[in-house]
């Protein structure tokens, strides 16, 4: 039996956000299981490059845009895109 990886399983998570949609690092720790595992949801992210995982739709829990590989600006680019509201460095709840 293979053993899934913690990476793997945050690719998968990822993979499942969809379009329109962000959700923070920490609720993708969690679903991925570990819970504490927030910046290590960051480091894998950041070494992201597959169009099939979309990393931009991954935010801070507080709201704010967070880091991406490609940049911040294109990152907002990519979630505006998607309908998501933005002022500054953060999504708006509606």
């Amino acid at each position: 039996m293979l053993k899934i990886t913690f990476t793997e399983k945050v690719r998968a998570v990822v993979a499942r956000i969809p379009r329109g949609e962000a959700w923070t690092y920490s609720e993708i720790a969690k679903l991925a299981g570990n819970a504490r595992a927030a910046r290590a949801v960051g480091n894998i992210l950041h070494k992201n490059f597959d169009p099939e995982i979309p990393c931009h739709r991954v935010v801070r829990s507080d709201g704010k845009i967070g880091g991406f590989n490609r940049g911040q600006l294109q990152k907002i680019r990519k979630l505006k895109s998607e309908g998501l509201k933005i002022s500054g460095d953060a999504i708006i709840k509606i």
